[in-house]
This record gives C-alpha cells, sequence and structure tokens, in this order.
C-alpha cells in the first residue's frame, strides 16, 4: 500500500504526502530499490503517459517531477553505492549562446526520476566542457537543448567533437526549433521534443 500512496502522491503533485510516504515506507521496511523503482520511477512513468495522452501539460507535469525530486533526495542516503548510477550517466546542458533552461531543467528531472545519474552542465555551455564532462563522468548520453535556431550549430560542432574524442556516450538533442530531419543532418543519435521522451530515448540508448 505504502507504494501505491508514494506513486498516486507523485501524481497528483502533493510534496509534503511524497516526503511523508518516502519515509514512511523507509521507517516500515520496505527495500530501497522497491520505493524507487516501484513508486518514484513508476510514478513518472504514469505521469510521462499522462502528458504523451493530452491529460496533463509541462505545469503539471513539472509539478510532479519536483514532487518526485524531494522523495528522491531523501531516499539517496539509502541508496546503497551507486545504486542510481547503475542504469546509466547523462550529462545535459543548453549549448553556447542559450541561456534557456526550462525544457533542460524539466528532462533533467525526469531522466534522473528514471533512476540515471544526471549531471547538469547548466546553461551557455561550450564544446570542450560538454565533451570533458563526458569524458571524466564516462558518459552514456549527453543531451543537448537549444531554443534560438542560432545556436543549433553549435549542436553539430559538440556532437562531432564528441565523436572525435572517441567518446562511447550516444548524443540527443531537443528544443523547439529542433526537428529529427536536423538530428539526423549532425549525426546525433537521437532527437525528442519532450521530457517523457528524452527519457523513453534514454532507456533505448542506454539498453542497445
Amino acid at each position: 500500500m505504502a507504494l501505491t500512496d508514494i506513486l498516486n502522491s507523485v501524481i497528483v503533485f502533493d510534496k509534503k504526502a511524497v516526503v511523508e510516504n518516502v519515509k514512511a515506507a523507509i521507517s516500515s521496511g520496505i527495500p530501497i530499490d522497491d520505493i524507487l523503482n516501484k513508486g518514484l520511477i513508476a510514478a513518472m512513468d504514469v505521469v510521462g503517459e499522462k502528458f504523451s495522452s493530452g491529460e496533463i501539460f509541462v505545469p503539471e507535469m513539472l509539478q510532479a517531477a519536483k514532487a518526485m525530486q524531494l522523495g528522491l533526495e531523501i531516499l539517496k542516503p539509502h541508496l546503497a553505492g551507486d545504486a542510481l548510477m547503475e542504469k546509466g550517466t547523462v550529462i545535459i546542458g543548453t549549448v553556447k549562446g542559450d541561456l534557456h533552461d526550462i525544457g533542460k531543467n524539466l528532462v533533467t528531472m525526469m531522466v534522473e526520476g528514471a533512476g540515471f545519474n544526471v549531471i547538469d552542465l547548466g546553461v551557455d555551455v561550450d564544446v570542450d566542457k560538454f565533451v570533458s564532462a563526458a569524458q571524466a563522468h564516462n558518459a552514456d548520453v549527453v543531451c543537448l537543448s537549444a531554443l534560438l535556431t542560432t545556436t543549433m550549430p553549435i549542436m553539430a560542432k559538440t556532437v562531432e567533437a564528441l565523436k572525435e574524442a572517441g567518446l562511447k556516450a550516444k548524443t540527443i538533442i531537443g528544443g523547439a526549433p529542433v526537428t529529427h530531419a536536423y538530428a539526423q543532418q549532425i549525426g546525433a543519435d537521437g532527437f525528442s521534443d519532450n521530457a517523457p521522451g528524452a527519457v523513453e530515448l534514454i532507456r533505448k540508448l542506454t539498453a542497445a
């Protein structure tokens, strides 16, 4: 019942209830992995499905992600070793010259909520910083965000630089002006125009 309570409280973005339910689940001895996977992660999958079907919109999804994050913060000290890193490490940032971060922040929360270790480089991130971060953290996926058409060429340069560095990391691009065709054109491994789609794509790329 406690796991269902966690799931439901995230879906209705009741932050106080999320915190209380996660604490209660820990106290009652429910396995930490179950709280993470069957409670928090499962909740964000439901939220993603509701968004994709048009039941909820970005503001609601953002609130649910924030509620999930609060539960995750309580859980982190109890996670054995690098349990959150088991599914992979994702680097994310908004490319050089672009200061927009709402979409990036939502993707960050959703991907972390899906059980990945996420390194958020912030906004206005240059090519070298993406490459060095991917090397330092042995990244599985690098996500590039842009809202301005003028900064899209930086995505191409970053994808090229990651390949030239011989890194294993797959690349995903996203943002309002970005298209699947552009992703193919610059040699990126994928494209998503929303956060749930990004989570699904990252899962596919890391499972391959």
